[in-house]
Protein backbone atom coordinates (compact mmCIF):
# COMPACT_ATOMS: atom_id res chain seq x y z
CA UNK A 1 0.00 0.00 0.00
CA UNK A 2 1.29 3.69 -0.60
CA UNK A 3 1.60 5.45 2.54
CA UNK A 4 1.52 9.63 2.46
CA UNK A 5 1.71 12.09 4.92
CA UNK A 6 -1.22 15.59 5.53
CA UNK A 7 -0.08 17.64 3.33
CA UNK A 8 -1.50 20.66 1.24
CA UNK A 9 -1.43 18.75 -0.98
CA UNK A 10 -4.78 16.89 0.76
CA UNK A 11 -6.61 20.48 0.67
CA UNK A 12 -5.92 20.16 -3.36
CA UNK A 13 -7.16 16.65 -4.23
CA UNK A 14 -9.47 14.66 -1.61
CA UNK A 15 -9.31 11.08 -1.88
CA UNK A 16 -11.29 8.51 0.36
CA UNK A 17 -13.33 5.49 0.20
CA UNK A 18 -17.29 5.59 0.58
CA UNK A 19 -18.85 2.11 0.30
CA UNK A 20 -16.99 0.54 -2.42
CA UNK A 21 -15.83 3.18 -4.37
CA UNK A 22 -12.54 5.16 -4.66
CA UNK A 23 -13.17 8.88 -4.64
CA UNK A 24 -11.01 11.81 -5.86
CA UNK A 25 -12.36 15.37 -5.75
CA UNK A 26 -10.20 17.99 -6.76
CA UNK A 27 -10.99 21.02 -4.47
CA UNK A 28 -8.35 23.63 -5.59
CA UNK A 29 -11.06 26.01 -6.77
CA UNK A 30 -9.67 29.07 -7.40
CA UNK A 31 -7.00 27.61 -10.05
CA UNK A 32 -9.97 26.61 -11.36
CA UNK A 33 -9.03 22.60 -10.58
CA UNK A 34 -5.58 23.20 -11.77
CA UNK A 35 -3.56 19.61 -11.96
CA UNK A 36 -0.19 20.16 -9.82
CA UNK A 37 2.73 17.84 -9.97
CA UNK A 38 1.79 17.16 -6.04
CA UNK A 39 -1.94 16.18 -6.72
CA UNK A 40 -1.03 13.85 -10.03
CA UNK A 41 0.87 12.28 -7.34
CA UNK A 42 -1.54 11.60 -5.00
CA UNK A 43 -3.74 10.64 -7.26
CA UNK A 44 -1.52 7.91 -8.86
CA UNK A 45 -0.89 6.56 -5.28
CA UNK A 46 -4.48 6.20 -4.60
CA UNK A 47 -5.44 4.27 -7.91
CA UNK A 48 -2.94 1.83 -7.33
CA UNK A 49 -3.94 1.46 -4.09
CA UNK A 50 -7.10 0.45 -5.21
CA UNK A 51 -6.23 -1.29 -7.86
CA UNK A 52 -4.85 -3.94 -5.17
CA UNK A 53 -7.82 -3.55 -3.18
CA UNK A 54 -11.06 -5.79 -3.39
CA UNK A 55 -12.70 -3.69 -1.27
CA UNK A 56 -12.52 -1.52 -3.91
CA UNK A 57 -14.88 -1.98 -6.71
CA UNK A 58 -15.06 1.19 -8.62
CA UNK A 59 -13.60 4.54 -9.11
CA UNK A 60 -15.03 7.86 -9.17
CA UNK A 61 -13.77 11.35 -9.78
CA UNK A 62 -15.08 14.54 -9.28
CA UNK A 63 -14.57 18.28 -8.63
CA UNK A 64 -15.38 21.15 -6.20
CA UNK A 65 -16.65 24.29 -6.85
CA UNK A 66 -19.13 24.16 -9.90
CA UNK A 67 -16.71 25.99 -12.50
CA UNK A 68 -14.17 23.45 -13.72
CA UNK A 69 -13.92 20.23 -13.35
CA UNK A 70 -10.29 20.67 -13.84
CA UNK A 71 -8.93 23.57 -16.61
CA UNK A 72 -5.52 21.49 -17.24
CA UNK A 73 -2.05 21.33 -15.63
CA UNK A 74 -0.10 23.71 -13.22
CA UNK A 75 1.93 25.59 -16.44
CA UNK A 76 2.04 28.50 -14.31
CA UNK A 77 4.30 26.64 -12.17
CA UNK A 78 6.23 24.98 -15.24
CA UNK A 79 6.71 28.47 -16.56
CA UNK A 80 8.36 29.28 -12.92
CA UNK A 81 10.18 26.08 -13.02
CA UNK A 82 11.60 26.97 -16.84
CA UNK A 83 12.65 30.78 -16.18
CA UNK A 84 14.97 29.63 -13.67
CA UNK A 85 16.11 26.88 -15.92
CA UNK A 86 14.87 24.26 -14.21
CA UNK A 87 13.77 21.81 -17.24
CA UNK A 88 14.13 18.76 -15.03
CA UNK A 89 11.05 19.75 -12.39
CA UNK A 90 8.93 20.27 -15.54
CA UNK A 91 10.08 16.67 -17.42
CA UNK A 92 9.61 14.79 -14.68
CA UNK A 93 6.30 16.83 -13.58
CA UNK A 94 4.94 15.49 -17.58
CA UNK A 95 6.64 12.20 -16.86
CA UNK A 96 4.79 11.40 -13.99
CA UNK A 97 1.59 12.72 -15.65
CA UNK A 98 1.50 10.92 -18.59
CA UNK A 99 2.34 7.93 -16.59
CA UNK A 100 -0.95 8.64 -15.05
CA UNK A 101 -2.99 9.05 -17.77
CA UNK A 102 -1.65 5.22 -19.01
CA UNK A 103 -2.93 3.96 -15.61
CA UNK A 104 -6.05 5.74 -16.21
CA UNK A 105 -6.50 4.42 -19.89
CA UNK A 106 -5.54 0.77 -18.76
CA UNK A 107 -7.22 0.79 -15.47
CA UNK A 108 -9.25 -2.31 -14.93
CA UNK A 109 -11.75 -1.59 -12.42
CA UNK A 110 -14.77 0.80 -13.63
CA UNK A 111 -13.51 4.81 -14.00
CA UNK A 112 -16.61 7.53 -13.90
CA UNK A 113 -15.69 10.96 -14.48
CA UNK A 114 -17.47 14.10 -13.78
CA UNK A 115 -16.67 16.31 -16.50
CA UNK A 116 -18.55 19.03 -15.35
CA UNK A 117 -17.59 22.34 -16.12
CA UNK A 118 -14.51 23.58 -17.72
CA UNK A 119 -12.46 20.83 -18.85
CA UNK A 120 -8.82 21.55 -20.74
CA UNK A 121 -5.72 19.55 -21.30
CA UNK A 122 -4.59 17.90 -17.99
CA UNK A 123 -8.28 18.05 -17.26
CA UNK A 124 -9.17 15.40 -20.38
CA UNK A 125 -6.65 13.16 -19.47
CA UNK A 126 -8.08 13.01 -15.70
CA UNK A 127 -11.06 11.84 -17.63
CA UNK A 128 -11.21 11.31 -21.31
CA UNK A 129 -9.34 7.96 -20.59
CA UNK A 130 -11.59 6.50 -18.33
CA UNK A 131 -14.39 3.79 -19.04
CA UNK A 132 -17.24 5.88 -17.75
CA UNK A 133 -17.04 9.78 -19.13
CA UNK A 134 -20.19 11.99 -17.99
CA UNK A 135 -20.30 15.47 -19.45
CA UNK A 136 -23.13 17.93 -18.14
CA UNK A 137 -24.84 20.92 -20.15
CA UNK A 138 -21.84 23.28 -18.59
CA UNK A 139 -19.12 21.41 -19.80
CA UNK A 140 -16.88 23.47 -21.50
CA UNK A 141 -14.05 20.85 -23.28
CA UNK A 142 -10.65 21.86 -24.96
CA UNK A 143 -7.28 20.92 -26.06
CA UNK A 144 -5.70 24.81 -26.36
CA UNK A 145 -1.95 23.79 -26.06
CA UNK A 146 -1.14 25.22 -29.56
CA UNK A 147 -1.74 28.88 -28.28
CA UNK A 148 0.44 28.19 -24.99
CA UNK A 149 3.57 26.92 -27.72
CA UNK A 150 2.83 23.24 -26.05
CA UNK A 151 1.03 20.49 -28.35
CA UNK A 152 -2.31 18.24 -27.15
CA UNK A 153 -0.94 16.02 -24.87
CA UNK A 154 -1.99 13.85 -22.14
CA UNK A 155 -3.21 11.48 -25.14
CA UNK A 156 -4.86 14.08 -26.36
CA UNK A 157 -2.76 13.14 -30.08
CA UNK A 158 -4.39 9.61 -29.33
CA UNK A 159 -7.96 10.84 -28.79
CA UNK A 160 -7.94 13.33 -32.04
CA UNK A 161 -7.00 10.81 -34.03
CA UNK A 162 -9.85 8.80 -32.92
CA UNK A 163 -12.65 11.39 -33.49
CA UNK A 164 -14.49 11.17 -36.76
CA UNK A 165 -13.10 12.03 -40.00
CA UNK A 166 -10.64 15.29 -39.65
CA UNK A 167 -12.49 16.63 -36.72
CA UNK A 168 -9.14 15.93 -34.37
CA UNK A 169 -7.41 18.05 -36.34
CA UNK A 170 -10.07 20.74 -36.21
CA UNK A 171 -10.05 20.63 -32.52
CA UNK A 172 -6.73 19.70 -31.73
CA UNK A 173 -4.94 22.80 -34.25
CA UNK A 174 -8.24 25.39 -33.45
CA UNK A 175 -7.71 24.59 -29.78
CA UNK A 176 -11.85 25.61 -29.80
CA UNK A 177 -14.10 25.15 -27.12
CA UNK A 178 -16.79 22.28 -27.56
CA UNK A 179 -19.83 21.09 -25.67
CA UNK A 180 -21.03 18.37 -24.29
CA UNK A 181 -22.81 17.12 -27.58
CA UNK A 182 -19.55 17.99 -29.69
CA UNK A 183 -17.72 16.07 -26.96
CA UNK A 184 -19.97 12.54 -27.35
CA UNK A 185 -19.66 13.13 -31.08
CA UNK A 186 -15.81 13.39 -31.07
CA UNK A 187 -14.91 10.62 -28.41
CA UNK A 188 -14.41 12.39 -25.73
CA UNK A 189 -17.18 11.53 -24.12
CA UNK A 190 -20.06 8.69 -23.22
CA UNK A 191 -23.24 10.26 -21.35
CA UNK A 192 -24.76 13.40 -20.74
CA UNK A 193 -26.33 13.67 -17.59
CA UNK A 194 -28.10 16.92 -16.52
CA UNK A 195 -25.71 19.21 -14.26
CA UNK A 196 -28.24 18.95 -11.43
CA UNK A 197 -28.71 15.52 -11.59
CA UNK A 198 -24.99 14.86 -10.39
CA UNK A 199 -25.30 15.01 -6.77
CA UNK A 200 -28.17 12.33 -6.51
CA UNK A 201 -26.00 10.29 -9.29
CA UNK A 202 -23.17 10.50 -7.00
CA UNK A 203 -24.94 9.18 -4.00
CA UNK A 204 -26.50 6.40 -6.02
CA UNK A 205 -23.05 5.49 -7.45
CA UNK A 206 -21.76 4.82 -3.91
CA UNK A 207 -24.34 3.19 -3.12
CA UNK A 208 -24.51 0.21 -5.73
CA UNK A 209 -20.98 0.71 -6.56
CA UNK A 210 -22.23 0.13 -10.32
CA UNK A 211 -21.67 2.11 -13.18
CA UNK A 212 -25.05 0.96 -14.81
CA UNK A 213 -26.84 3.57 -12.70
CA UNK A 214 -25.83 6.01 -14.97
CA UNK A 215 -27.81 5.22 -18.00
CA UNK A 216 -30.82 5.87 -15.55
CA UNK A 217 -29.87 9.66 -15.84
CA UNK A 218 -28.67 10.09 -18.53
CA UNK A 219 -30.17 12.52 -21.66
CA UNK A 220 -30.50 12.15 -25.19
CA UNK A 221 -27.93 14.70 -27.07
CA UNK A 222 -28.51 18.03 -28.73
CA UNK A 223 -27.13 17.89 -32.01
CA UNK A 224 -23.39 18.26 -32.61
CA UNK A 225 -22.51 21.47 -34.31
CA UNK A 226 -18.63 19.43 -35.24
CA UNK A 227 -21.32 16.88 -36.71
CA UNK A 228 -23.13 19.12 -38.59
CA UNK A 229 -19.75 21.05 -39.84
CA UNK A 230 -18.07 17.45 -40.85
CA UNK A 231 -18.19 18.07 -44.40
CA UNK A 232 -16.27 21.46 -44.52
CA UNK A 233 -13.79 19.96 -41.73
CA UNK A 234 -12.82 16.54 -43.07
CA UNK A 235 -12.19 19.31 -46.46
CA UNK A 236 -10.44 21.46 -44.75
CA UNK A 237 -8.25 19.50 -41.71
CA UNK A 238 -7.84 16.26 -44.78
CA UNK A 239 -5.24 17.93 -46.62
CA UNK A 240 -1.75 16.57 -46.67
CA UNK A 241 0.28 19.56 -44.73
CA UNK A 242 -0.71 22.51 -42.86
CA UNK A 243 -0.10 24.92 -45.61
CA UNK A 244 -2.68 23.45 -47.45
CA UNK A 245 -4.81 23.17 -44.79
CA UNK A 246 -4.95 27.31 -44.27
CA UNK A 247 -4.98 27.79 -47.98
CA UNK A 248 -8.10 25.62 -48.17
CA UNK A 249 -9.72 27.89 -44.95
CA UNK A 250 -9.00 30.76 -46.69
CA UNK A 251 -10.82 29.94 -49.86
CA UNK A 252 -14.09 29.34 -47.86
CA UNK A 253 -16.93 32.20 -47.04
CA UNK A 254 -17.79 30.64 -43.72
CA UNK A 255 -18.02 31.59 -40.11
CA UNK A 256 -16.22 28.72 -38.48
CA UNK A 257 -13.65 28.78 -41.16
CA UNK A 258 -12.80 32.44 -40.46
CA UNK A 259 -12.51 31.56 -36.81
CA UNK A 260 -10.31 28.91 -37.29
CA UNK A 261 -8.23 30.76 -39.03
CA UNK A 262 -8.07 33.84 -36.13
CA UNK A 263 -7.41 30.69 -33.47
CA UNK A 264 -4.67 29.35 -35.44
CA UNK A 265 -2.99 32.89 -36.40
CA UNK A 266 -3.20 33.43 -32.47
CA UNK A 267 -1.06 29.96 -31.99
CA UNK A 268 2.73 29.16 -32.18
CA UNK A 269 3.51 28.37 -35.59
CA UNK A 270 5.95 25.80 -34.00
CA UNK A 271 3.31 24.46 -32.07
CA UNK A 272 0.89 23.83 -35.06
CA UNK A 273 3.21 21.88 -37.33
CA UNK A 274 4.09 19.83 -34.19
CA UNK A 275 0.79 18.86 -33.29
CA UNK A 276 -0.54 18.27 -36.75
CA UNK A 277 2.59 15.76 -37.50
CA UNK A 278 1.53 14.54 -33.96
CA UNK A 279 -1.90 13.87 -34.88
CA UNK A 280 -1.26 12.01 -38.27
CA UNK A 281 1.23 10.17 -36.43
CA UNK A 282 -1.37 8.95 -34.01
CA UNK A 283 -3.52 7.71 -36.74
CA UNK A 284 -0.37 5.69 -38.43
CA UNK A 285 0.65 4.28 -35.15
CA UNK A 286 -2.55 4.27 -33.14
CA UNK A 287 -2.53 3.74 -29.39
CA UNK A 288 -2.90 5.70 -25.55
CA UNK A 289 0.46 4.53 -24.96
CA UNK A 290 2.64 5.22 -28.17
CA UNK A 291 0.95 8.77 -28.15
CA UNK A 292 2.24 9.38 -24.71
CA UNK A 293 5.76 8.56 -25.70
CA UNK A 294 5.40 10.76 -28.99
CA UNK A 295 3.56 13.64 -26.91
CA UNK A 296 6.84 13.60 -24.20
CA UNK A 297 9.56 13.92 -26.97
CA UNK A 298 8.25 17.18 -27.86
CA UNK A 299 6.93 18.42 -24.32
CA UNK A 300 10.72 17.16 -22.80
CA UNK A 301 12.48 20.04 -25.24
CA UNK A 302 9.32 22.82 -25.05
CA UNK A 303 10.78 25.13 -22.68
CA UNK A 304 14.59 25.34 -23.99
CA UNK A 305 13.70 24.80 -27.95
CA UNK A 306 9.81 25.30 -27.98
CA UNK A 307 7.53 28.31 -27.49
CA UNK A 308 6.00 26.91 -24.49
CA UNK A 309 7.83 29.93 -21.74
CA UNK A 310 6.83 32.47 -24.13
CA UNK A 311 3.15 31.59 -24.55
CA UNK A 312 2.79 30.93 -20.75
CA UNK A 313 3.77 34.61 -20.19
CA UNK A 314 1.38 36.11 -22.81
CA UNK A 315 -1.81 34.31 -21.53
CA UNK A 316 -1.13 33.39 -17.76
CA UNK A 317 1.47 35.55 -16.02
CA UNK A 318 1.56 39.27 -17.49
CA UNK A 319 -1.93 38.33 -19.97
CA UNK A 320 -0.52 40.37 -22.37
CA UNK A 321 -2.15 38.14 -25.04
CA UNK A 322 1.11 39.10 -27.64
CA UNK A 323 3.65 36.83 -27.46
CA UNK A 324 6.52 36.56 -29.21
CA UNK A 325 6.72 33.30 -31.16
CA UNK A 326 10.13 32.07 -32.62
CA UNK A 327 8.59 31.57 -35.90
CA UNK A 328 6.33 34.26 -37.71
CA UNK A 329 4.77 32.09 -39.20
CA UNK A 330 4.25 27.98 -40.24
CA UNK A 331 6.26 28.64 -43.06
CA UNK A 332 9.09 29.74 -41.70
CA UNK A 333 9.79 26.90 -39.13
CA UNK A 334 12.31 25.00 -40.36
CA UNK A 335 12.21 21.22 -40.85
CA UNK A 336 15.22 20.24 -39.13
CA UNK A 337 13.75 22.08 -36.27
CA UNK A 338 10.79 19.37 -36.53
CA UNK A 339 12.69 16.52 -36.95
CA UNK A 340 14.56 17.20 -33.70
CA UNK A 341 11.84 17.52 -31.63
CA UNK A 342 10.44 13.84 -32.92
CA UNK A 343 14.00 12.55 -31.90
CA UNK A 344 14.54 10.83 -28.73
CA UNK A 345 13.96 12.96 -25.59
CA UNK A 346 17.35 14.47 -23.94
CA UNK A 347 16.86 12.64 -20.43
CA UNK A 348 15.82 9.52 -22.34
CA UNK A 349 12.36 8.53 -23.91
CA UNK A 350 8.90 8.00 -21.52
CA UNK A 351 9.13 4.04 -21.35
CA UNK A 352 5.44 3.29 -19.63
CA UNK A 353 4.14 -0.35 -17.79
CA UNK A 354 2.26 -2.42 -20.21
CA UNK A 355 0.32 -3.84 -17.61
CA UNK A 356 -0.67 -2.06 -14.21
Amino acid sequence: MHRHKTTDVDADVRVRVEGAVGCITLCRETALNALSHAMALRIESALRDWLADDAVAMVLIDSAGGRAFCAGGDVAALYRQGITGDVDSGRQFFRDEYRLNALIGRYPKPYVAFMDGIVMGGGIGLSSHGSHRVVTERSQLALPECAIGLVPDVGGSHLLSCAPGFLGEYLGLTGDRFDASDALHAGFADVIVPGDQLPALRKQLVETADPAVIDDVAIVAEPSVCAEQAEGIDAAFGKTSLAEVLAYLGSLESTWAARAIECMHRASPLSLQLSFSLIRSARKQPGLSRALEREYRIVSRAAEEGDFLEGVRAALIDKDRQPMWKHASIHEVPTSLLAQFSEPAPDGDLLLPQEY
